[in-house]
């Protein structure tokens, strides 16, 4: 009798007007992970009228984007007029026919940024491959202040003039004038299949100074390379002349490492590679407990999150004009910290994979680009390997990230988001 009742109700449920099935649940989104970023550095003039096509680098691939833009260091309301994204066809700013497309914010085709703030296009269907130049087009129509950019991109983008060109011309004919800056974009993010991401945090050590540009030959480039197997993206929080304790080119990176590094989508791993800047600063002013205590201090907030920490000792800069015994001293004893002091969940040796064994205090000569304190491409080679090494060496398995799906990121304080 109970096994006819219930045969009833289902034929019931499947026959009368008005009564329906149970519904299926729709299958949960593919988290985001980011594939692509850059740190605001600094400000530069306005472009009103203007857009600008910015080439960025991708380390993972997906089947949809979205675009992180800043007004973070505006003193004025930002309004994008329209933002594009295209796969970029070979070399120069011409779009792939038929990759590019318009964003759009909560589905409008515009959005005013407050000054402070950033924000996040909504998401774009676009299937793009590991390791492809995406084309990141803004248009500003008005005089909106000062303009968030990040200074060393060793990255040509291209500029049309107010009038020439518009963000959704496919062809590049009329951005006629080029920048080796990034202007506004600070990160891309993928839907797919990527297990996660590393953030790469430092100064011009990880922004890439001394390697050659327009190759992507930047450490953490050539790291991204080699976790492509992990289905692991690789995001590049570096500033030249950015410093650990202290305020400098940009906000220090205590103040900086949620919108930089913590907040980023899918973030698994944090790699900090900083402090050369406040050594060859002032070194007197710093021992070796101000910088202990401000790496346990990254350490602490990225834990909080669930992010592990590969801490990265710092290399030699013997020949710089900055260059002194005292300073060399503090270096020697921070490195002694990062290696024996046990805050890390890893450690990658950079100052003993590039030094010159006949004088530690320096670069090797196949290295040093010339300036004894940065890397060439050999050099930023060197640094990924030994960053890659530490990164999946057990016990302190870093990659793949995690067996289970990236969890969400916050962005910063966004307007209409």
């Amino acid at each position: 009798m109970v096994r006819f009742v219930r045969v009833l109700a289902v034929l019931l449920l499947t026959l009368l007007p008005g009564l329906t099935a149970p519904a299926v649940a729709e299958p949960a989104p593919l988290p985001w992970t980011g594939s692509w970023e850059t740190a605001p550095s600094g400000t530069a003039a306005a472009l009103p009228g203007a857009a600008v096509r910015n080439v960025v680098h991708l380390s993972v691939g997906g089947t949809a984007v979205r675009v992180r833009l800043s007004n973070r260091l505006g003193t004025r309301p930002l309004r994008l007029g329209a933002v594009t994204v295209a796969l970029r066809r070979a070399a120069g700013p011409d779009a792939v026919p038929g990759t590019l497309r318009t964003a759009a914010f909560h589905g409008a085709p515009e959005v005013t940024v407050p000054p402070g703030a950033d924000t996040v296009t909504d998401p774009v269907r676009l299937r793009v491959p590991a390791g492809a130049d995406l084309l990141v087009t803004v248009y500003t129509p008005d005089d909106s202040g000062p303009a968030t950019y990040h200074r060393t991109a060793l990255q040509t983008s291209y500029l049309a003039r107010p009038g020439a060109g518009r963000a959704a011309d496919e062809s590049g004919t009329a951005y006629t004038a080029t920048t080796s800056r990034w202007y506004y974009v600070t990160g891309v993010d993928v839907r797919g299949s990527a297990a996660g991401s590393v953030v790469a945090f430092g100064d011009s050590l990880t922004d890439g100074n001394g390697s050659t540009p327009d190759t992507n030959r930047r450490w953490p480039d050539r790291l991204a390379r080699r976790l492509l197997g992990h289905r692991t993206g690789v995001l590049n929080a570096g500033i030249a002349g950015n410093r650990l304790l202290r305020d400098g080119t940009g906000p220090s990176a205590l103040a900086r490492l949620d919108a930089d590094a913590l907040d980023r989508a899918g973030v698994r791993a944090l790699v900090v590679f900083e402090g050369i800047n406040d050594i060859k600063g002032t070194p007197a002013a710093h021992d070796t407990d101000a910088f202990a205590d401000a790496y346990r201090t990254l350490l602490a907030r990225a834990h909080a999150r669930g992010i592990r920490v590969v801490g990265v000792t710092l290399t030699p800069y013997g020949g710089y004009p900055a260059w002194t015994a005292a300073g060399e001293d503090v270096r020697q004893r921070v490195n002694a910290f990062i290696r024996t002091g046990g805050a890390f969940d890893a450690v990658a040796d950079a100052d003993a994979a590039v030094r010159d064994p006949a004088d530690p205090r320096r670069i090797r000569a196949a290295y040093d680009p010339g300036d004894h304190l940065h890397f060439n491409d050999a050099g930023m080679a060197a640094v990924a390997d030994t960053v890659h090494r530490a990164l999946t060496r057990r016990p302190h398995v870093t990659v793949p990230v995690s067996p289970t799906a990236p969890r969400p990121a916050t962005p910063p304080r966004s307007a209409g988001r």
